[in-house]
């Protein structure tokens, strides 16, 4: 089956990007760690399961960020799922911040790759590929080890942090 648009109308960015922010996702911040060993870490909400058999999960990282050559090079990594309650030591992810580990929590899991205390669960991978695609790079994982305490995410949509309300 063949989808034709009849009439594609033009779109900027600022256009896209509100019209995306309509799709309420979970938060991660994904870690890894430096050429020297130093933890390294960044807020994503662009996550998702590709596979149960064998367990893989993808997410991106803008080409440019200064952080994605440790990400691809150290050849392991952490998917840090956030609890609402972790709302601020997210926000240091998301930031452009010198130390973003100040004041976290956190301990050596696979690979040493940081896994945070304020996660509610964890999925700890190995790089199985790096695809780039327009300014982004998918990052493809093999899950290597996992764990959860439970609790309520943290979600983002229409461009804030929120809860999760009651189930419907």
């Amino acid at each position: 089956m063949n989808m034709q648009i009849s009439n594609p109308k033009t779109f900027d960015a600022r256009e896209l990007r509100d019209v995306l922010g309509q799709f309420a996702t979970g938060v991660t911040v994904i870690t890894t760690c430096g050429d020297e060993g130093q933890p390294l870490g960044l807020a994503v909400n662009s996550f998702a399961s590709v596979s149960l058999d064998p367990a893989e999960i993808l997410w991106s990282i803008v080409s440019s960020a200064p952080s994605r050559s440790a990400f691809e090079g150290h050849g392991a990594f952490a998917v840090n799922i956030m609890a609402a309650s972790a709302k601020e030591q997210t926000l240091r992810f998301a930031q452009p911040i010198e130390n973003k580990f100040e004041g976290v929590d956190w301990t050596p899991g696979w690979c040493d790759v940081p896994v945070l205390s304020g996660a509610i669960a964890t999925l700890e991978c190995d790089v199985k590929r790096a695809i780039p695609c327009g300014d982004h790079h998918i990052v493809v994982g093999s899950v290597r080890a996992i764990g959860q305490s439970g609790g309520a995410p943290l979600v983002f949509h229409k461009g804030q942090f929120q809860s999760l309300g009651e189930p419907i």
